[in-house]
C-alpha cells in the first residue's frame, strides 16, 4: 500500500474514532489556568522572547493524542497543552512527524521544544532526552472478539502476525520475542510496524494482522470503538516489560524540563490533572506525582 494511502487511512481512522468517542465523563469541565508569572519567568530565554513554542507528535495515540489534520490535535495531551499554555502565558503550536524516531531526533536537534506525549521512558532514551513522567502504562494485545488464535501473552505470539508502532518499545520487545521463537524451533513472529496507532488497529480489523501489541490506554480506546469486534488480551501480565512510565519529552538537560515538571505538579495539586485523566478514561494510569526520568531511577 502506498504511503499516501496509509496516511489517508490513518487520518480517516482518527476522525472516525474521535467522532465515536463518547464517555459519561465528557461533561467534565477542565479548569482554566491562571497565569503563573513566577513559573513563566523560568522559561528559556528564546521561548520568552518569541512568546511561543512547538509541541510535536508522531501521529494519533488515542486517547492522548488524536490528530485529524496537520493543525488539529485533541485528546488528553491536547488538554494538558492548553493548560500549560494558559499557566505559562505562551502560545503552543502543534507539529506532526512520521514516526517516533523523527520526533526524538527533532527535539534533540532543537526543531521542536517538546512533546507532550506521553512517550515511553526508557534508560537508553534518557541518554539524549529528558522525560517528565506523568502516567504509568501497561502493554497488552488487541485481538478479534473471542481471541480465536489464543493470544494471551507474549509467549503466544510465535507464528502470529503482530502489528506494532514503528520505533516504539513494543516493536523492540516483539522483535526480541521473534528471535526467541526461532531459537526455540518455533515459527517466527511476523512483525508489522506501522507509523501510528489508527493504521495499526486497521491492520487487525482488516485481518492483515492477528493482533496489535501496544499500550493499554489506547487499546482500551480502540476496543471501545470497535462495536464488539475487538477485545483485550494479555491483561495483567508483564509481556516483556518492567514498570513502564511515560511522559513529556524535552532535549537532554533543557531548562524547559523543570518548568514542565513544576507545571504538571501544579496541575495535579489544583485538580486539573485528575479532571483531564478522568475525562479521557485514564484514571487507572494516573501517578501520584510527576517525576523526571523514572526509568533511570528505577534501574539504579
Amino acid at each position: 500500500m502506498k504511503i499516501k494511502s496509509l496516511v489517508h487511512l490513518s487520518l480517516l481512522a482518527a476522525t472516525l474514532l474521535m467522532a465515536g468517542f463518547v464517555h459519561a465523563e465528557d461533561k467534565i469541565k477542565i479548569p482554566t489556568q491562571a497565569l503563573d508569572a513566577k513559573l513563566r519567568a523560568k522559561l528559556p530565554v528564546d521561548i520568552l522572547s518569541t512568546g511561543e513554542m512547538t509541541a510535536v507528535n508522531n501521529g494519533s495515540f488515542p486517547p492522548y493524542e488524536i490528530v485529524t489534520d496537520s493543525q488539529s490535535l485533541s485528546g488528553a495531551s491536547a488538554d494538558f497543552i492548553q493548560a500549560l499554555s494558559e499557566m505559562l502565558g505562551i502560545k503552543i503550536k502543534h507539529a506532526s512527524v512520521n514516526g517516533l524516531s523523527p520526533l526524538l531526533l527533532g527535539i534533540k536537534a532543537g526543531r521542536y521544544q517538546f512533546a507532550m506525549g506521553p512517550k515511553g521512558d526508557f534508560v537508553d532514551r534518557e541518554a539524549s532526552a529528558d522525560f517528565i513522567d506523568y502516567v504509568q502504562e501497561y502493554v497488552v494485545f488487541a485481538v478479534p472478539k473471542g481471541n480465536p488464535l489464543g493470544i494471551n501473552g507474549l509467549e503466544d505470539t510465535c507464528g502470529k502476525k503482530v502489528a506494532v508502532m514503528a520505533g516504539g518499545s513494543a516493536e523492540k520487545v516483539i522483535r526480541q520475542q521473534a528471535t526467541a521463537c526461532t531459537a526455540a524451533g518455533k515459527p517466527a513472529v511476523e512483525v508489522q510496524a506501522y507509523q501510528d496507532q489508527p493504521t495499526s488497529i486497521l491492520a487487525v480489523n482488516s485481518k492483515r494482522a492477528d493482533t496489535f501489541f501496544s499500550s493499554h490506554a489506547p487499546l482500551v480506546y480502540f476496543v471501545q470503538q470497535a462495536n464488539g469486534a475487538l477485545e483485550l488480551a494479555g491483561v495483567g501480565k508483564k509481556n516483556g516489560f518492567d514498570d513502564l512510565y511515560q511522559g513529556a519529552v524535552v532535549g537532554k538537560g533543557s531548562p524547559l524540563g523543570p518548568v514542565i515538571l513544576e507545571a504538571m505538579q501544579k496541575l495535579m495539586d489544583n485538580g486539573t490533572y485528575a479532571a483531564i485523566m478522568k475525562k479521557w478514561g485514564l484514571s487507572a494510569n494516573m501517578l501520584k506525582a510527576p517525576a523526571m526520568n523514572l526509568a533511570g531511577k528505577q534501574a539504579k
